[in-house]
Order: C-alpha cells, then sequence, then structure tokens
C-alpha cells in the first residue's frame, strides 16, 4: 500500500481533518487539522511504518482552514 492511502488508513479512527496529494516534483504533501496530540500520533504511526522510506520530513504550522474528517486523498 502507498503512502497515501496508507496515511488514510492510519488517519481514520482519529478525529483528523485534512488532504494527502502527490507533488509534481515526486514529493507528498500531507495537510492535517486537529488535536496536536492526534496529529504526532498519526505521524509517529506513518513514520513508523514507512521507516528506512521516508528520506525527508517537513513540518509547518499554519491557522486552520476548517478541514473536516475524514482525511482524504486529493489528486
Amino acid at each position: 500500500m502507498g503512502f497515501r492511502l496508507t496515511a488514510v488508513q492510519f488517519a481514520r479512527h482519529r478525529p483528523l481533518g485534512g488532504t494527502v496529494r502527490n507533488l509534481s516534483d515526486g514529493r507528498v504533501e500531507l495537510v492535517l487539522e486537529g488535536d496536536p496530540a492526534e496529529i504526532r500520533g498519526l505521524l509517529v504511526d506513518i513514520q513508523r511504518h514507512f521507516e528506512g522510506f521516508i528520506h525527508d520530513v517537513t513540518h509547518s504550522t499554519e491557522n486552520p482552514v476548517g478541514l473536516a474528517p475524514p482525511v482524504r486523498i486529493v489528486y
């Protein structure tokens, strides 16, 4: 299972909204809104699952825009 589908599956039992998509340069963007502890937990789960495959992670914090659950794949 690829990154996007795995992220959606791992997020399905967490009260998080957001999106995950492939970028044109080969990176993947995961945008999440919700409780910071839930976000951290999801990111830990994803990083453990893809250990050895994730080469770089960039985090940023922005004002929420109202993304309602669930986390969805966008194209």
